[in-house]
């Protein structure tokens, strides 16, 4: 099984968006600073995850979401998570 995900920094308010199979461990990875680009950015706090049964599917589903960022699409799909 594979997932997407989004997390949330709780020290400055953004998010970043990822694949991968396995979502715990990644989740702790991010929040240990073992991702560079994002380990300014910790603590990070799981929004929100989908699954998928390859690991392409997950792929273009990141994907799809990266080009949301700062668009409508995203603030409604982060809106539909906040109300459920």
């Amino acid at each position: 099984m594979w997932y997407v995900y989004i997390i949330k920094s709780l020290k400055f308010n953004k998010y970043y968006t990822g694949y991968t199979e396995n979502l715990e461990k990644r989740i702790k990875e991010h929040n240990l600073g073992k991702t560079k680009s994002i380990k300014h950015y910790i603590p990070f706090q799981l929004v929100c995850f989908e699954q998928y049964n390859s690991k392409q599917e997950a792929y273009k589903r990141e994907r799809q979401i990266k080009k949301y960022k700062g668009g409508e699409a995203f603030k409604k799909l982060i809106s539909q998570i906040n109300r459920d």
